[in-house]
């Protein structure tokens, strides 16, 4: 099929041109919204006429940045990659990834559930919304989807072959290593304009001992293939309510570092907390928020450890190479590094949110700018001694009492 950017005009026909998707309607009219308020794709809502309770989304990636257009060329190979990650995803944790109707890498679009009953978990965080099962969920989808994908469970083959699937997605690499490791901590162009001339943002631009960890990071993750990642796994990519947990929006999956997913997760989480901390929220609510960092960095590494434990071989150790104590020493710093990277990562992340093109609305949407640089001064004590420490860290404690300053 050659490729066409859909729209309302012609999305019904090409819709009837899908099985799964014709037996999902039946012989129901559709109603066709795009409803995407993304950066890159465009996002479409189908629903039917005569029964509204059914509903499916279609995205699809066209070969400019959405939300500039036209004169700012970008490859649609990216939604070849969220497709195949989903179906990654879907082998590991079917419970935390939509039904996948269709997809098509030549019309690089994608037919899949619509999540009508959740919301983007960044606004329930901002409305104070406790999610009593995610800590469960979001360490059952890390634990098995980072280890499921490595050489600690997939023999040498196939994980040269799942490299090969994911790691031409160039474009969207290079936006990271711009966007999250380069352009914010400099002066540049594309940071946002009120944080480029404030006060922190010098200081940041001047501290080299920072920017040499970053560097650091950086480097890891250009060049280490441990697993296949989301990319960009943040509080806008969790679709959630207090029963279900959904992972979307992997166009930025690849394989590299551990610690990249755990850590971008973690500082989208702890700014959730400076902001409330800036705002005098409920103490009750950012206690929540904290021992939700403890409680899904603890059962990421135990789950992680658990399937690790039931792996009687694979393409890194065979059995009878090292005695128990030895591997289980081996393990236990093997968890440890990538705890450690899970924090500089974190670091990151949070410090590039403060002055990068890219905000997050936790901060970025305090109207009262007072309350807002107390938000900002906050996020960066962290993610400042994050990065600069990150090799430092011994257990998760550490990392809490960081944030408790």
């Amino acid at each position: 099929m050659d490729y066409y950017i859909l729209d309302k005009t012609n999305i019904v026909k090409y819709l009837h041109g899908i099985k799964n998707v014709k037996n999902y309607f039946g012989e129901d009219s559709l109603t066709i919204n795009e409803i995407g308020d993304g950066n890159l794709n465009f996002v479409f809502i189908i629903k039917s006429v005569e029964d509204t309770s059914k509903a499916l989304i279609l995205k699809q990636a066209v070969p400019y940045l959405r939300c500039v257009g036209e004169e700012f060329p970008l490859n649609r190979e990216r939604m070849t990659y969220e497709i195949r990650a989903l179906q990654s995803y879907s082998q590991q944790t079917p419970e935390h990834t939509p039904i996948i109707y269709d997809a098509n890498e030549e019309m690089s679009a994608i037919v899949m559930q619509f999540l009508g009953e959740h919301i983007i978990m960044r606004k329930g965080l901002i409305s104070q919304v406790i999610y009593p099962k995610f800590a469960d969920h979001i360490s059952t989808f890390l634990a098995n989807n980072l280890f499921k994908t490595s050489s600690l469970h997939l023999d040498s083959t196939s994980k040269r072959k799942l490299i090969n699937q994911f790691n031409s997605n160039t474009e969207l690499c290079k936006l990271t290593e711009d966007f999250v490791f380069t352009f914010a901590f400099m002066e540049h162009d594309t940071n946002d304009s009120y944080s480029n001339n404030h006060e922190s943002a010098q200081k940041l631009f001047a501290d080299m001992k920072f920017k040499k960890a970053v560097l650091e990071l950086k480097y890891k993750f250009m060049n280490q293939t441990d697993t296949l990642l989301h990319g960009d796994l943040h509080t806008g990519s969790i679709m959630l309510n207090k029963k279900d947990t959904f992972i979307i929006d992997p166009e930025f999956s690849f394989v590299g570092p551990f610690g990249f997913d755990v850590g971008a997760l973690i500082g989208n989480l702890i700014m959730s907390y400076t902001s409330h901390i800036a705002q005098e929220s409920e103490i009750t609510y950012c206690e929540w928020l904290l021992d939700l960092i403890a409680e899904v960095l603890l059962k990421f590494e135990n789950k992680f450890l658990e399937l690790w434990d039931s792996q009687s071989e694979s393409s890194l150790i065979l059995p009878g190479y090292l005695n128990e104590k030895e591997l289980q020493e081996f393990k236990k710093e093997f968890m440890l590094n990538i705890l450690r990277d899970s924090v500089g990562y974190a670091g990151c992340k949070m410090t590039r949110r403060m002055f990068g093109i890219a905000g997050v609305e936790d901060i970025r949407e305090i109207s009262d700018l007072d309350v807002r640089n107390k938000a900002i001064k906050h996020t960066l004590k962290i993610s400042k001694k994050f990065v600069k420490h990150y090799k430092e860290i011994e257990k998760i404690e550490d990392i809490i009492n960081i944030i408790k300053g």
